[in-house]
């Protein structure tokens, strides 16, 4: 792989890097920018992590730069840790001077003395990530590259600086970067590498939940997640951080009879979902859509292999986990144990005689999500059989007819009642009550079940005759 100096100073040709050039000057300060910018030059990829280092203060530099890009510029300093960002239209730079770092053993925050820029890379988690280029006019573009990390991005290995036992102890969460860069850049990591996150897994323990689920999200929107979770489930990292996910793994055989692994299963909707979504969420959906398979794993003589109502029990797993993992307990988590509730109900659409009350009620049920909620089922479908999958495919595609016709006719997709409870209360002079809550129901699933239309005249003539009914008087004179 080989870069001209002009193809590299092309990169740094931007108003940004003109100005910290020549303030990095002004103040006769040796300055690079450093990591994941320098990486993505070489690996072709669009990057806006901008980290500068600096051989002095990073925040004395930052804040230069700030009043050189003038009052657009957003400078924030972070005293404690000794690092600035200046934020200026959609560019980020994060600034520090260069160090060397300390550990003990019971933390990931280090002992920081100033150092160079030798030092500062010694400190960087890969080899790939310790490349820097020089950002002052004299040297500008030289790439200073200590560990031969260009030769890494050459060989597609993830390898780092110094002793990986070292570096992993050091700071934990670097084993789940290892593996969440080999799944984002389809790179291998090298196997003494690997060995040592095997060795030292038991130390995510010292890592907040926040972090590693910011590193799984990473994964999980990789092109290929599968290859993260199974590098996870490898080096021991996956049954201390996830292990519902693990528990999905293996076969088991009675009778002559045998199930799939739920876990390779898991990994191949995620990675086909991820084909037509880049929503986390969704993804995240597909990765816990058969949670709950272990715990409702059952063996008939008759039947074989059962999992029922695994969708409801994984429904309520789901925020057991998000909770564990630092998740948002949000409309997000409701949003993934809806997909995970539903992804069974779709295929039961597909036979001839399916009611137009089991359609409308899927609408309903799931509003806007449908159509995600169909990327899922499609997605669900992993037989081997390419015959299977054809009619599978087809059959949804019948499916999702059916559910256009129905929304056509009846605009059923996040509908709310034509009569509120309100209205209920004032036309029979009812407090908030059972009662109110019933008629309301009962109006809701007659225009489910096509007993009445979904209008307003009809539901007002079906809540007089309900209440009627029930012995209830309308207070209409």
């Amino acid at each position: 792989m080989y870069y001209s100096e002009e193809e590299i100073i092309a990169h740094l040709d931007t108003p940004v890097f003109r100005i910290i050039t020549e303030t990095a000057d002004a103040n006769h300060l040796e300055t690079y920018v450093i990591g994941g910018f320098v990486r993505d030059i070489f690996l072709h990829r669009p990057s806006k992590d901008i980290d500068v280092v600096t051989i002095g203060s990073g925040i004395a530099l930052a804040e230069a730069v700030a009043r050189r890009l003038g009052k657009n510029a957003h400078l924030s300093v972070f005293q404690n840790f000794g690092t600035a960002q200046v934020k200026w239209e959609d560019t980020e730079i994060e600034f520090v001077g260069a160090r060397r770092e300390s550990y003990s053993r019971g933390s990931r925050k280090p002992v920081v003395e100033d150092g160079t820029i030798e030092d500062d890379q010694n400190r960087r988690d890969f080899t790939i990530n310790a490349l820097a280029l020089c950002l002052n006019s004299d040297r500008l573009g030289e790439l200073v590259d200590p560990f031969d990390g260009i030769g890494d991005i050459e060989r597609l290995r993830i390898v780092t600086p110094l002793s990986p036992d070292t570096t992993f102890s050091d700071d934990p969460l670097r084993m789940m970067r290892a593996v969440r860069f080999a799944s984002q850049l389809g790179f291998y990591i090298d196997p003494d590498t690997f060995d040592a996150i095997t060795r030292n897994r038991e130390r995510i323990g010292i890592i907040s939940g926040e972090r590693i689920s910011d590193e799984l999200n990473k994964i999980i929107l990789s092109p290929r997640p599968s290859v993260g979770f199974e590098l996870l489930e490898a080096c021991g990292l996956l049954e201390l951080i996830f292990p519902e996910l693990v528990a999905l793994k293996g076969v088991e055989t009675k009778e002559g009879i045998g199930h799939k692994d739920n876990f390779a299963h898991t990994l191949m909707v995620l990675d086909r979902l991820s084909r037509t979504t880049d929503s986390l969420w969704l993804r995240w959906s597909a990765l816990l859509h058969d949670i709950a398979k272990p715990a409702t794993k059952r063996f008939d003589y008759r039947l074989g292999w059962t999992f029922h109502n695994h969708n409801i029990v994984g429904e309520k797993m789901v925020p057991k986990i998000f909770r564990r993992l630092r998740l948002p307990m949000n409309e997000k988590m409701r949003y993934v144990q809806k997909m995970v509730t539903l992804h069974m109900r779709p295929i039961a659409l597909v036979d001839d005689d399916v009611t137009d009350s089991a359609v409308r009620r899927l609408l309903f049920d799931a509003g806007d999500d449908i159509d995600d909620l169909m990327k899922l089922c499609e997605a669900d479908i992993t037989s081997k059989n390419p015959d299977k999958v054809r009619r599978l495919l087809e059959n949804f595609r019948l499916v999702r007819e059916k559910l256009v016709e129905i929304e056509e006719k009846d605009r059923i997709r996040n509908f709310q009642p034509p009569v509120s409870g309100e209205e209920i209360m004032a036309a029979f002079n009812l407090p908030p009550s059972r009662p109110v809550g019933d008629i309301k129901e009962a109006i809701k699933n007659a225009i489910l079940d096509g007993i009445i239309p979904n209008e307003r005249e009809a539901a007002l003539k079906f809540m007089y005759s309900k209440a009627a009914e029930m012995g209830i008087c309308s207070t209409a004179i």
